[in-house]
């Protein structure tokens, strides 16, 4: 099996897949009037939708961990990982704020994907200047994902659980993900800002 479609990879490219479906299956209810066999599709369509973004999130790990006990790294696969991450959580922040259009709501979810471009931008450029271990992955930036993709997939299964109000939790994570994110984002910059300025001796 070639470096691009390893078995770590091909976990990657189903997270990829998943995209469309977690889409496909919360606008459900939308969809009912034109497919009459569908049986209240409200009721289960949002758990639905979020067990299939958390099982596309579990390959996240599983992925990573099978490329390194396999060693099955290769550039193709360190490419694609954080594409398919991203595209993930703006999907999902897409639909959720279409479904919630509250300002909190949509500003929390522009602090996220604005970070994202913004340190996607960085890191290229440090990439470029050969400096890119200096903006590696934090811890900070690892809890940020863990918040995000927990509080994304409560927001998404939306009903309560056993009394708990799973979407307000879901919320609140999510705005502890992009304080967090906002944070990392500051600290990937101040790592970066003497290349930024000029000031690292190579300009």
């Amino acid at each position: 099996m070639s470096p691009q479609l390893n078995i770590a990879t091909l976990l990657t490219w189903f997270r990829i897949a998943a995209i469309p479906l977690v889409v496909l299956v919360f606008y459900l209810p939308e969809l009912s009037d034109s497919l009459p066999w569908l049986d209240r599709p409200g009721s289960w369509t949002r758990p639905a939708s979020a067990l299939l973004f958390a099982l596309a999130g579990l390959t996240d790990w599983l992925d990573g961990y099978l490329a390194r006990r396999l060693n099955q790294t290769s550039q193709f696969g360190a490419f694609l990982d954080p594409v398919a991450d991203k595209l993930m959580v703006t999907t999902a922040l897409a639909v959720i704020v279409e479904a919630d259009p509250q300002p909190h709501v949509a500003i929390t979810a522009a602090i996220i994907i604005g970070r994202e471009l913004t340190v996607s931008a960085l890191r290229e450029w440090m990439a470029e200047l050969g400096r890119r271990h200096h903006v590696a992955v934090s811890g900070s930036g690892k809890l940020k994902t863990i918040l995000q993709m927990v509080g994304l997939g409560a927001m998404l299964w939306y009903l309560p659980v056993a009394g708990l109000p799973v979407y307000a939790i879901g919320k609140g994570l999510l705005l502890l993900a992009a304080g967090l994110t906002l944070w990392s984002m500051a600290v990937y910059i101040r790592a970066a800002w003497p290349h930024l300025m000029g000031q690292d001796g190579h300009s």
